[in-house]
């Protein structure tokens, strides 16, 4: 099959839709708390969800036969069936019009709105778009999300490592983690992740080539707007955007930065390693609460 008319195949993937229901567990937000900000105060029914919370909510339940060798649900079912073997959530770009609130009935529909083939220096490269939209019970919108899915060709012996970026500019402020196998391993429990590179060494390294453990990319963007969210009082999340540059090695230091607020409420956020090498690159809007 050419890559042309494999292209068309997995175009026809476009359109396809899902929906997923939750009750938005109170617990669920308790433990993520726990995780992100040392919290064990409780969340009761009714508290509205922080802003990329939801990411540990409406996960699918694929059976343990029903996964590929990545850990990930086999492809071919709602997602087309990429034969590029490594798979990386590449960005989000999320509109937040009401909050999410916990113990009350809530429905995500995903769309794959689009498949596109691209070259890159290390090969081909499959872009899956998705949009997923969340609404509560009555219907109402209260999230957009569209979600950037890379597909890569397995890593290639001496390959060298993707070139280091520059911060984009001077931080107003910053804030440092150190992402260990235990945060790693609570977050996948959270997001029921399965993906071998977040907690199974042998694999992450020499079948996918990565220096060591992977810390999932959405952790590092909420720990991002978290700080962001800490460092704003008063205002709500009303817009965020990321895009991964570079993965994170377990272990190693994380430290999240970003500029000032600007009077129209947009700040650029950003991630770094202990190196200074990009990770990922950031921005968010935020609003006066009402």
């Amino acid at each position: 099959m050419t890559e042309a008319l494999a292209l068309e195949h997995l175009r026809e993937w476009i359109g396809r839709t899902e929906q997923t229901q939750d009750d938005l567990s109170p617990w669920t937000a308790n433990a993520m708390a726990a995780l992100l900000r040392n919290a064990q105060r409780p969340r009761p029914a009714g508290h509205a969800l922080p802003a990329l919370w939801h990411w540990s909510y409406f996960l699918p339940t694929v059976p343990q036969d029903g996964l590929g060798i990545d850990g990930h649900p086999a492809r071919g079912g709602f997602l087309p069936p990429v034969p590029l073997p490594r798979r990386m959530w590449a960005g989000s770009q999320l509109e937040f019009f009401a909050p999410l609130r916990t113990g009350e009935p809530s429905r995500k529909t995903s769309t794959v709105t689009d498949v596109a083939l691209k070259e890159g220096k290390a090969g081909a490269l499959v872009f899956v778009k998705v949009q997923h939209e969340i609404h509560d019970a009555a219907g109402t919108l209260l999230l957009r999300e569209a979600q950037d899915i890379v597909y890569r060709e397995a890593a290639r012996p001496g390959e060298p490592p993707a070139p280091v970026q520059a911060p984009p500019t001077e931080p107003a402020w910053s804030v440092e983690h150190q992402c260990d196998p235990t945060l790693l391993f609570r977050y996948g429990a959270l997001t029921f992740n399965a993906h071998r590179i977040h907690y199974d060494l042998p694999y992450a390294t020499r079948v996918e080539g990565y220096e060591g453990l992977v810390v999932h990319g959405p952790l590092v963007a909420t720990l991002m707007l978290e700080a962001a969210q800490r460092l704003n009082p008063g205002l709500t999340v009303s817009a965020f955007r990321f895009r991964a540059v570079r993965p994170l090695i377990c272990n190693r230091r994380l430290i999240v930065r970003g500029c000032t607020t600007q009077a129209d409420g947009t700040a650029t956020l950003w991630a770094e390693d202990g190196q200074g090498a990009l990770l990922q690159q950031a921005s968010v809007t935020f609003s006066q609460n009402e």
